[in-house]
Protein backbone atom coordinates (compact mmCIF):
# COMPACT_ATOMS: atom_id res chain seq x y z
CA UNK A 1 0.00 0.00 0.00
CA UNK A 2 1.31 3.44 -0.90
CA UNK A 3 1.01 6.80 0.85
CA UNK A 4 -1.62 7.74 -1.74
CA UNK A 5 -3.69 4.72 -0.73
CA UNK A 6 -3.51 5.92 2.87
CA UNK A 7 -4.83 9.36 1.88
CA UNK A 8 -1.83 11.21 3.19
CA UNK A 9 -0.20 14.64 2.94
CA UNK A 10 3.55 15.29 2.90
CA UNK A 11 5.44 18.41 3.94
CA UNK A 12 9.16 19.13 3.92
CA UNK A 13 11.34 22.17 4.58
CA UNK A 14 14.85 23.15 5.60
CA UNK A 15 15.19 23.22 9.39
CA UNK A 16 18.70 23.50 10.88
CA UNK A 17 17.60 22.40 14.36
CA UNK A 18 19.29 19.42 16.01
CA UNK A 19 17.51 17.74 18.92
CA UNK A 20 19.76 16.17 21.52
CA UNK A 21 18.46 12.70 20.62
CA UNK A 22 15.41 10.97 19.15
CA UNK A 23 13.45 11.61 22.35
CA UNK A 24 13.81 15.40 22.15
CA UNK A 25 11.18 16.38 19.57
CA UNK A 26 7.64 16.77 20.90
CA UNK A 27 4.27 17.98 19.59
CA UNK A 28 2.71 21.39 20.22
CA UNK A 29 -0.66 22.65 18.88
CA UNK A 30 0.12 23.35 15.23
CA UNK A 31 3.89 23.08 15.56
CA UNK A 32 6.76 21.27 17.33
CA UNK A 33 9.18 21.80 20.21
CA UNK A 34 12.77 20.54 20.21
CA UNK A 35 15.28 20.26 23.02
CA UNK A 36 18.76 21.17 21.75
CA UNK A 37 22.11 21.94 23.33
CA UNK A 38 21.03 25.59 23.49
CA UNK A 39 17.62 24.81 25.04
CA UNK A 40 14.01 24.78 23.81
CA UNK A 41 13.41 25.62 20.14
CA UNK A 42 9.92 26.20 18.69
CA UNK A 43 9.49 24.93 15.14
CA UNK A 44 6.62 26.07 12.90
CA UNK A 45 5.91 25.44 9.24
CA UNK A 46 8.18 28.27 8.14
CA UNK A 47 10.37 29.32 11.06
CA UNK A 48 12.19 28.23 14.21
CA UNK A 49 13.44 30.20 17.19
CA UNK A 50 15.17 29.62 20.49
CA UNK A 51 12.85 29.93 23.49
CA UNK A 52 15.54 29.63 26.16
CA UNK A 53 17.87 27.28 28.04
CA UNK A 54 16.87 24.65 30.58
CA UNK A 55 19.07 22.59 32.90
CA UNK A 56 18.73 19.61 35.19
CA UNK A 57 20.83 18.87 38.28
CA UNK A 58 23.89 16.69 37.87
CA UNK A 59 23.18 13.01 38.34
CA UNK A 60 24.38 11.12 41.39
CA UNK A 61 25.93 7.74 40.76
CA UNK A 62 25.76 5.89 44.07
CA UNK A 63 24.44 2.73 42.42
CA UNK A 64 24.41 2.98 38.66
CA UNK A 65 25.32 0.34 36.11
CA UNK A 66 27.64 1.13 33.25
CA UNK A 67 25.09 1.29 30.42
CA UNK A 68 26.11 3.28 27.31
CA UNK A 69 24.19 6.50 26.56
CA UNK A 70 22.42 6.55 29.92
CA UNK A 71 21.15 8.73 31.39
CA UNK A 72 19.93 10.91 28.52
CA UNK A 73 17.50 13.77 28.10
CA UNK A 74 13.85 13.34 27.14
CA UNK A 75 11.15 15.89 26.31
CA UNK A 76 7.41 15.94 27.11
CA UNK A 77 4.82 18.59 26.25
CA UNK A 78 1.30 19.26 27.49
CA UNK A 79 -1.63 18.92 25.14
CA UNK A 80 -2.23 22.68 24.96
CA UNK A 81 1.47 23.48 24.55
CA UNK A 82 1.78 25.62 27.65
CA UNK A 83 4.04 23.27 29.62
CA UNK A 84 7.13 21.27 28.77
CA UNK A 85 9.13 18.85 30.88
CA UNK A 86 12.77 17.90 30.48
CA UNK A 87 13.46 14.54 32.06
CA UNK A 88 16.56 12.50 32.69
CA UNK A 89 15.54 9.21 31.14
CA UNK A 90 17.34 6.40 32.97
CA UNK A 91 18.26 9.06 35.51
CA UNK A 92 17.04 10.83 38.61
CA UNK A 93 15.66 14.28 37.81
CA UNK A 94 13.01 16.15 35.85
CA UNK A 95 11.83 19.73 35.60
CA UNK A 96 8.53 21.21 34.39
CA UNK A 97 8.54 24.63 32.71
CA UNK A 98 5.66 27.03 32.04
CA UNK A 99 6.51 28.15 28.50
CA UNK A 100 4.01 31.03 28.56
CA UNK A 101 5.50 32.61 31.68
CA UNK A 102 9.00 31.12 31.22
CA UNK A 103 9.26 29.94 34.81
CA UNK A 104 10.12 26.60 36.36
CA UNK A 105 6.98 25.09 37.87
CA UNK A 106 8.33 21.88 39.38
CA UNK A 107 11.68 20.26 40.08
CA UNK A 108 11.28 16.48 40.50
CA UNK A 109 13.53 13.80 41.97
CA UNK A 110 12.80 10.05 41.94
CA UNK A 111 15.93 9.05 43.88
CA UNK A 112 18.68 6.87 42.40
CA UNK A 113 17.43 3.33 43.12
CA UNK A 114 18.00 1.37 39.87
CA UNK A 115 16.64 4.26 37.83
CA UNK A 116 19.16 3.58 35.05
CA UNK A 117 16.83 0.76 33.92
CA UNK A 118 13.70 2.81 33.18
CA UNK A 119 12.70 6.05 31.50
CA UNK A 120 11.63 8.84 33.83
CA UNK A 121 7.94 8.28 34.66
CA UNK A 122 6.14 11.51 33.67
CA UNK A 123 3.06 12.47 31.67
CA UNK A 124 0.94 15.57 31.28
CA UNK A 125 -2.82 15.37 31.84
CA UNK A 126 -5.63 17.71 30.82
CA UNK A 127 -5.20 21.22 29.45
CA UNK A 128 -6.07 24.77 30.36
CA UNK A 129 -7.67 24.93 33.79
CA UNK A 130 -7.54 21.12 34.14
CA UNK A 131 -3.80 20.82 33.38
CA UNK A 132 -1.85 18.45 35.62
CA UNK A 133 1.33 16.43 35.58
CA UNK A 134 1.76 12.91 36.95
CA UNK A 135 5.35 11.99 37.74
CA UNK A 136 7.58 9.82 39.90
CA UNK A 137 8.64 11.35 43.20
CA UNK A 138 10.45 8.17 44.26
CA UNK A 139 11.45 4.95 42.52
CA UNK A 140 8.11 3.36 43.48
CA UNK A 141 5.79 6.37 43.95
CA UNK A 142 3.76 8.53 41.60
CA UNK A 143 2.17 11.87 42.45
CA UNK A 144 -0.09 14.27 40.57
CA UNK A 145 0.40 18.04 40.68
CA UNK A 146 -1.96 20.79 39.58
CA UNK A 147 -0.57 23.22 36.98
CA UNK A 148 0.57 25.92 37.08
CA UNK A 149 -0.04 26.15 40.82
CA UNK A 150 1.92 22.90 41.50
CA UNK A 151 -0.47 21.89 44.30
CA UNK A 152 0.06 18.25 45.30
CA UNK A 153 -3.23 16.45 44.61
CA UNK A 154 -2.22 13.00 45.85
CA UNK A 155 -0.88 13.49 49.37
CA UNK A 156 -0.74 10.18 51.27
CA UNK A 157 1.42 8.33 53.81
CA UNK A 158 2.97 4.96 52.96
CA UNK A 159 5.15 3.32 55.64
CA UNK A 160 8.49 1.89 54.54
CA UNK A 161 8.84 -1.89 55.17
CA UNK A 162 11.00 -3.09 58.03
CA UNK A 163 13.68 -5.65 57.31
CA UNK A 164 12.35 -9.19 57.46
CA UNK A 165 8.71 -8.04 57.76
CA UNK A 166 5.89 -8.21 55.22
CA UNK A 167 5.22 -5.14 53.11
CA UNK A 168 2.93 -2.65 54.87
CA UNK A 169 -0.50 -2.01 53.41
CA UNK A 170 -0.31 0.10 50.22
CA UNK A 171 3.46 -0.35 49.83
CA UNK A 172 4.33 -0.86 46.13
CA UNK A 173 7.51 -2.87 45.56
CA UNK A 174 7.72 -1.86 41.92
CA UNK A 175 10.26 0.10 39.84
CA UNK A 176 8.18 2.57 37.85
CA UNK A 177 8.85 3.16 34.16
CA UNK A 178 7.47 5.22 31.28
CA UNK A 179 3.87 6.45 31.66
CA UNK A 180 1.19 6.11 28.98
CA UNK A 181 -2.21 7.74 29.68
CA UNK A 182 -5.21 6.40 27.77
CA UNK A 183 -6.83 8.77 25.23
CA UNK A 184 -9.43 10.00 27.75
CA UNK A 185 -6.87 9.86 30.60
CA UNK A 186 -9.10 7.47 32.53
CA UNK A 187 -6.31 4.88 32.77
CA UNK A 188 -2.54 5.09 33.03
CA UNK A 189 -0.15 2.30 32.01
CA UNK A 190 3.37 2.23 33.42
CA UNK A 191 6.11 0.06 31.95
CA UNK A 192 8.21 -1.04 34.92
CA UNK A 193 9.54 -4.11 36.68
CA UNK A 194 9.72 -6.00 39.97
CA UNK A 195 12.61 -7.84 41.53
CA UNK A 196 14.16 -9.88 40.22
CA UNK A 197 13.73 -8.84 37.41
CA UNK A 198 10.33 -9.33 35.81
CA UNK A 199 8.74 -6.76 33.53
CA UNK A 200 5.11 -6.16 34.53
CA UNK A 201 3.12 -3.36 32.88
CA UNK A 202 0.56 -2.00 35.33
CA UNK A 203 -2.71 -0.16 34.65
CA UNK A 204 -3.66 2.52 37.20
CA UNK A 205 -7.23 3.78 37.43
CA UNK A 206 -6.52 7.50 37.11
CA UNK A 207 -10.18 8.45 37.34
CA UNK A 208 -10.55 6.64 40.66
CA UNK A 209 -7.26 8.02 42.00
CA UNK A 210 -8.11 11.63 41.25
CA UNK A 211 -11.71 11.01 42.28
CA UNK A 212 -10.83 10.19 45.87
CA UNK A 213 -9.39 6.64 45.95
CA UNK A 214 -6.26 7.76 47.75
CA UNK A 215 -4.18 4.64 47.19
CA UNK A 216 -5.34 3.67 43.69
CA UNK A 217 -1.79 4.11 42.36
CA UNK A 218 -0.57 1.48 44.83
CA UNK A 219 -3.21 -1.05 43.75
CA UNK A 220 -2.96 -1.19 39.96
CA UNK A 221 -4.04 -3.96 37.61
CA UNK A 222 -1.32 -6.33 36.35
CA UNK A 223 -1.42 -6.68 32.58
CA UNK A 224 1.32 -9.18 31.81
CA UNK A 225 4.33 -11.02 33.21
CA UNK A 226 7.02 -10.38 30.61
CA UNK A 227 10.02 -12.18 32.11
CA UNK A 228 13.06 -9.92 31.66
CA UNK A 229 11.33 -7.57 29.19
CA UNK A 230 10.33 -3.98 29.92
CA UNK A 231 11.08 -0.47 28.61
CA UNK A 232 9.59 -1.32 25.21
CA UNK A 233 7.22 0.62 22.90
CA UNK A 234 3.65 0.93 24.17
CA UNK A 235 0.66 2.58 22.47
CA UNK A 236 -3.08 2.87 23.01
CA UNK A 237 -5.21 1.45 20.19
CA UNK A 238 -8.43 2.78 21.69
CA UNK A 239 -9.73 3.81 25.11
CA UNK A 240 -9.45 0.30 26.54
CA UNK A 241 -6.91 -1.53 24.39
CA UNK A 242 -3.19 -1.05 24.89
CA UNK A 243 -0.52 -2.54 22.62
CA UNK A 244 2.61 -3.90 24.31
CA UNK A 245 5.57 -4.52 22.02
CA UNK A 246 8.32 -7.05 22.68
CA UNK A 247 10.91 -8.94 20.66
CA UNK A 248 8.24 -11.20 19.20
CA UNK A 249 5.77 -8.54 18.12
CA UNK A 250 2.72 -7.03 19.85
CA UNK A 251 0.27 -8.20 22.48
CA UNK A 252 -3.09 -6.43 22.87
CA UNK A 253 -4.51 -6.07 26.38
CA UNK A 254 -7.75 -4.74 27.77
CA UNK A 255 -6.36 -2.41 30.44
CA UNK A 256 -9.69 -2.25 32.25
CA UNK A 257 -10.08 -6.00 32.75
CA UNK A 258 -6.48 -7.20 32.48
CA UNK A 259 -7.36 -9.70 29.71
CA UNK A 260 -5.16 -10.30 26.69
CA UNK A 261 -7.30 -9.79 23.59
CA UNK A 262 -4.86 -10.46 20.77
CA UNK A 263 -1.29 -10.86 19.59
CA UNK A 264 0.62 -10.75 16.32
CA UNK A 265 4.22 -10.74 15.11
CA UNK A 266 6.09 -8.13 13.11
CA UNK A 267 6.11 -4.60 14.60
CA UNK A 268 9.52 -3.50 15.87
CA UNK A 269 10.20 0.15 16.70
CA UNK A 270 8.77 3.28 18.29
CA UNK A 271 4.99 3.00 18.21
CA UNK A 272 1.94 5.29 18.21
CA UNK A 273 -1.78 4.64 18.04
CA UNK A 274 -4.12 6.76 15.94
CA UNK A 275 -7.55 6.12 14.43
CA UNK A 276 -7.57 2.47 15.51
CA UNK A 277 -4.27 1.74 13.75
CA UNK A 278 -0.71 1.33 14.96
CA UNK A 279 2.13 3.32 13.40
CA UNK A 280 5.61 1.88 13.91
CA UNK A 281 8.89 3.65 13.12
CA UNK A 282 10.68 0.54 11.90
CA UNK A 283 14.18 0.29 10.51
CA UNK A 284 13.00 0.55 6.89
CA UNK A 285 10.41 3.29 7.48
CA UNK A 286 7.04 4.06 9.05
CA UNK A 287 4.83 0.98 9.03
CA UNK A 288 1.04 1.08 9.36
CA UNK A 289 -0.55 -1.89 11.12
CA UNK A 290 -4.17 -2.94 11.53
CA UNK A 291 -4.25 -4.48 15.03
CA UNK A 292 -7.69 -6.03 14.47
CA UNK A 293 -6.26 -8.13 11.63
CA UNK A 294 -2.70 -8.30 12.92
CA UNK A 295 -1.40 -7.26 9.50
CA UNK A 296 0.74 -4.52 8.02
CA UNK A 297 -1.32 -2.43 5.61
CA UNK A 298 1.26 0.11 4.51
CA UNK A 299 4.84 1.31 4.77
CA UNK A 300 6.50 4.68 4.11
CA UNK A 301 10.02 3.66 3.23
CA UNK A 302 12.84 5.91 4.40
CA UNK A 303 10.62 7.92 6.78
CA UNK A 304 11.40 7.36 10.48
CA UNK A 305 9.50 9.89 12.60
CA UNK A 306 10.23 10.55 16.25
CA UNK A 307 7.13 12.59 17.19
CA UNK A 308 3.38 12.46 16.55
CA UNK A 309 0.47 14.89 16.85
CA UNK A 310 -3.13 14.03 15.89
CA UNK A 311 -2.22 11.94 12.86
CA UNK A 312 0.81 14.00 11.82
CA UNK A 313 4.22 12.38 12.16
CA UNK A 314 7.47 14.36 12.20
CA UNK A 315 11.05 13.48 11.32
CA UNK A 316 13.82 16.03 11.94
CA UNK A 317 17.24 15.03 10.67
CA UNK A 318 19.93 16.20 8.25
CA UNK A 319 18.64 19.79 8.66
CA UNK A 320 15.26 18.81 7.19
CA UNK A 321 11.83 18.72 8.84
CA UNK A 322 9.58 16.17 7.13
CA UNK A 323 5.99 15.56 8.19
CA UNK A 324 3.39 13.12 7.00
CA UNK A 325 -0.30 13.41 7.86
CA UNK A 326 -2.71 10.52 7.46
CA UNK A 327 -6.29 11.18 6.47
CA UNK A 328 -7.58 8.59 8.94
Amino acid sequence: MTTEDLGSTWSSRACPVRPLNDGCLAPMPGHWLALTEEGFVRITDDDQWLVGPVELPEETYEDIRDIPDRPRRGLHTSRDGRFAAVVSDYGQFATVVDLDEWVTVLDLDRDWNDNELTRYPLAFLGEGETAKVVAATDWNRLDVFDLPGRELLTDREIPFPERGQPYPEHYLGYFLGALHPSPSERLLVTDGWVWHPVGIPLAIDLAAWLGGDRYAAEHPRHLADRDDTWDTPIAWVDENTVALQDANGVELWDAGTGRRTGMFTGPAGRMWGHGGLLYVAAEAGLEVWDPAEGSRIGVLEGFTPTAHRDGTFAELRNDQLRTWTTAR
